[in-house]
């Protein structure tokens, strides 16, 4: 069968593109690169001539890596008119890169190479967040990045109170500035809310998320947002691996043994908003506390412990949306309850004499 796809390296102001075709018989080409610009104009531009080089009979594909926010207009505009669409994260073409032993790197090279990815890999079908989805999203990261700019000016605040002679019109408009932030979070906290329940499947299961120790409805709504949902993930692995929540190991032999580490390659909104709920989590929950106790006293790293509690947390969330069900504080204990039952039962097994 033969495969055409059309890859995308894009940019701020303009994007590059390549157009690759894999006959039947293994046999691969590449047009060579095409610029254009990333505004409206320069869509319709990509799209005559995509229809001009195409093979008219094959359905052609668009791949493009998820590179900040300017991809998403062009994304948005292919899927529009009924394109294929897909958004690759840039470790994954980066691999594949490396693969080829490709040393060079140029924006038309890269546009071949995605283009000889997308015909050469199975890739999940791209589309779009839906309206309430895609406006919690923004809401949560603009309120992450206010958070982020509140702890930069609370630090030059601190260093002007411990340094000396400091005018007071500093301080004054350093503390002013803060306030102005901390009106604007609690705005913002006060936007997601309403717009989680906006919708009532999503507040229903926003919710029963609530219930879990810990976790408040904004940090359950950031959550979703970034995970659209939960829809792109198949399993807790994948969704552990889009948070960078992922286990790195590195070792060879006996010459190689270093520490197994977590890859933090992955959604930094989604470690952001379980910080807190682990701290809070391993402090006032008895099974997350003794994981807590559990792991630092295996590591003695205590910041390791503090992560794997994020990594359960998310993946609780994660059952939970997918089952539609509410946190059970007494589940864990039914089950070791259970799991100590059957060891029992299977010991008292063991024991009895075989029979001849």
């Amino acid at each position: 069968m033969k495969r055409q796809c059309i890859g995308v390296d894009i940019a701020n102001k303009d994007f590059k593109v390549s157009l690759a075709n894999k006959g039947a018989d293994d046999s691969l080409s590449c047009t060579t690169s095409q610029r254009f610009a990333n505004t409206k104009s320069g869509f319709n531009q990509l799209v005559r001539w995509a229809t001009s080089e195409m093979d008219k009979d094959v359905p052609v594909a668009f791949l493009m890596e998820a590179t900040g926010v300017y991809h998403e207009e062009l994304a948005h505009h292919l899927h529009r008119i009924g394109k294929q669409v897909h958004v690759v994260l840039p470790n994954k073409f980066k691999h594949f890169a490396a693969s080829l032993n490709v040393k060079s790197k140029t924006d038309a090279m890269d546009a071949k190479l995605l283009a000889r990815f997308g015909v050469e890999r199975e890739h999940r079908l791209w589309s779009p967040a839906e309206s309430t989805m895609r406006q919690m999203r923004h809401l949560s990261r603009y309120r992450v990045q206010l958070q982020e700019q509140r702890t930069a000016i609370s630090n030059i605040l601190h260093s002007k109170d411990h340094s000396h002679a400091v005018p007071a019109d500093i301080t004054k408009s350093t503390k002013k500035i803060i306030a102005v932030l901390d009106k604007e979070i609690e705005k913002l906290s006060k936007e997601i809310e309403n717009v989680a329940k906006s919708d009532p499947e999503i507040a229903s299961k926003v919710n029963k998320l609530c219930t879990i120790p810990g976790c408040a409805i904004t940090t359950v709504a950031s959550i979703v947002a970034e995970t659209n949902g939960f829809k792109e993930f198949d399993s807790a692995k994948q969704l552990t691996s889009y948070a960078g929540y992922d286990i790195v190991h590195n070792e060879s032999g006996t010459s190689v043994l270093s520490k197994t580490r977590m890859s933090k390659k992955g959604n930094r909104y989604i470690r952001h908003a379980m910080y807190m709920p682990a701290m809070c989590a391993s402090m006032h929950v008895a099974e997350f506390k003794a994981l807590k106790e559990r792991i630092k006293d295996r590591t003695k790293i205590p910041m390791k412990a503090q992560v794997a509690i994020q990594r359960k947390l998310l993946i609780l969330m994660y059952t939970l949306w997918k089952n539609d069900s509410e946190y059970e504080k007494d589940h864990h204990p039914k089950k070791i309850a259970r799991t100590e039952a059957q060891a029992t039962q299977n010991s008292a097994l063991e024991q009895l004499p075989l029979e001849v």
